[in-house]
């Protein structure tokens, strides 16, 4: 029956649980008390290893909760794929009606530039997330704006570069990859400071 309990709490926590690991640990700690699964005490120790261990922290919460709750690997285990499964149904659905609507619209002008509206909607999003993080403590001098600026060119270089100069465009995709993005940046910044 607990195994049951663990995996109806932690699928509606996943499911419910909009803002990431940190926002979701006050639904965990009110099904840790609901089911009286382990103490308070024991729960705040639980979120600290949490924190402190690599991955995220719901789903680390969550696996040390079905272990705590059960005392076997098997509440961990469901406890675990219980907060994860309704986003991979979530995408699951979303990727099927994505590659659907493709499969029917690719040559549709206004859904081909509706996608295309939405590549920059989500680079503006992500800039009004860099410049929310711009204050004095992290942009004292020239030469933090000047990382900035080749980092922000880089990234948005390939959406304007023409695929039909197939030789550029494969370079400027190269250099725009996120992990030597963040190399460069992190070497620029030793270099510079």
């Amino acid at each position: 029956m607990i195994y049951v309990q663990l995996f109806l709490s932690f699928f509606k926590i996943g499911l419910f649980g909009f803002g990431g690991g940190l926002a979701i640990l006050s639904l965990i700690q009110h099904e840790v008390e609901r089911y009286g699964w382990m103490t308070q005490k024991e729960f705040v120790d639980i979120v600290a290893i949490s924190q402190v261990t690599p991955g995220p922290i719901g789903m680390n919460c969550a696996t040390y909760v079905g272990y705590t709750a059960t005392n076997s690997i098997l509440g961990s285990v469901i406890s675990s794929i219980a907060v994860v499964l309704p986003s991979l149904i979530i995408m699951f659905v979303l990727c099927r009606l994505y590659f659907l609507m493709q499969k029917r619209y690719q040559n549709n002008v206004y859904y081909v530039n509706t996608l295309r509206g939405i590549r920059f909607l989500v680079l503006g999003l992500i800039g009004a997330a860099a410049l929310s993080l711009m204050t004095k403590e992290s942009f004292f001098d020239w030469s933090s704006w000047v990382i900035f600026g080749i980092v922000f060119v880089l990234g948005i270089l390939p959406q304007l570069v023409s695929k039909n100069c197939v030789r550029t465009h494969k370079f400027i995709t190269w250099l725009s990859n996120p992990i030597l993005l963040i190399l460069m940046a992190g070497v620029a910044g030793y270099l510079l400071y």
